[in-house]
């Protein structure tokens, strides 16, 4: 009886081991479209009149496709209003600390729920005030690479506001000129290049070639936070600005999509945006010290 035993035990094993490698594997497929959006809360903070904002982001399990899902039923919070200013466009990837919903000083021990459903399958979010999801800024910091006590404690967040105010309109297909102006404290300013192995002066295919690769990292997203919000743009100057197409129908194009600001300190930044189909679109400009991003949310109506 003994043997028959270990003959079953043996083989039961091997079939673990077996399935276990395959769901190792399948694990490890890269999805470019087709996968779900999970949205994720990030903690909360405090407000100085006693409120609360609570933080959210998600991650879009594909690498290619950005999934638009209009606020409704598929993109939707509860309890009050639906609408709490989520996206509707979702880039790729993990997308941390992406916006706030402000909750009332005596909102107590209720769960904020954020609902979304994208190619078929519906995740949530439940936000609440549980002490040990308290976040502050050194959080933020530390995600973007800086480390809990890497940032100077001195550092201000850059400002960035729309002179023209108000909401702005374009026919499609014009493209719609916005300016913005920024400005930063000057902290932490640039950050040192890194060392490039030496090149051949004679060889000018070589210095292409490490033109080219410092180019490539310089547009490559961060690997460790927000893909469309490129730290390494702004760490040139110590100022740089990213915009996103937040909310609305179809694709917006912009030119440049990203840019250090001359000086590090402001001043009027510009890009061109297209927008591939009509409606009511919100685009987000991030100003950027390399540490903290302040985003500006500007409303289109594009006819």
């Amino acid at each position: 009886m003994t043997k028959p035993r270990r003959r079953v035990t043996l083989y039961t094993l091997v079939t673990f081991l077996v399935v276990s490698a395959i769901g190792e594997v399948d694990a490890q497929i890269r999805y470019d479209r087709g996968q779900n959006v999970a949205p994720v809360f990030e903690g909360w903070e405090r407000n100085p009149d006693g409120t609360y904002d609570m933080v959210f982001g998600y991650m879009n399990r594909n690498y290619q496709e950005m999934p638009d899902v209009p606020i409704g039923p598929n993109n939707s919070f509860e309890p009050g209003p639906m609408d709490r200013g989520q996206p509707t466009r979702f880039y790729t990837r993990r997308q941390q600390f992406v916006f706030r919903v402000q909750v009332p000083a005596d909102w107590g021990e209720k769960d904020l729920i954020w609902t979304l459903t994208a190619n078929g399958r519906t995740d949530q979010a439940f936000g609440s005030l549980w002490p040990n999801w308290e976040i502050d800024e050194g959080v933020i910091k530390a995600n973007r690479g800086m480390g809990a006590n890497g940032a100077p404690p001195d550092n201000q967040p850059p400002s960035i506001t729309l002179p023209s105010g108000g909401n702005l309109s374009v026919t499609r297909p014009n493209p719609l000129t916005i300016t913005v102006v920024i400005s930063d404290d000057g902290i932490p300013g640039p950050r040192p290049r890194r060392e490039e192995p030496a090149t051949d002066n004679d060889d000018p295919q070589a210095a292409a070639r490490a033109a080219a690769a410092r180019e490539r990292r310089r547009r490559q997203p961060h690997p460790t936070n927000q893909a469309v919000v490129n730290a390494r743009v702004a760490s040139e100057t110590g100022l740089g600005i990213t915009w996103i197409h937040y909310r609305g129908p179809g694709s917006a194009s912009f030119t440049p999509v990203s840019a250090s600001v001359e000086g590090g300190r402001g001043g009027e930044i510009q890009t061109s945006v297209t927008f591939s189909e009509s409606g009511t679109h919100v685009v987000r400009a991030y100003a950027d010290d390399s540490i903290i991003t302040t985003p500006l949310d500007i409303t289109v109506e594009v006819n």
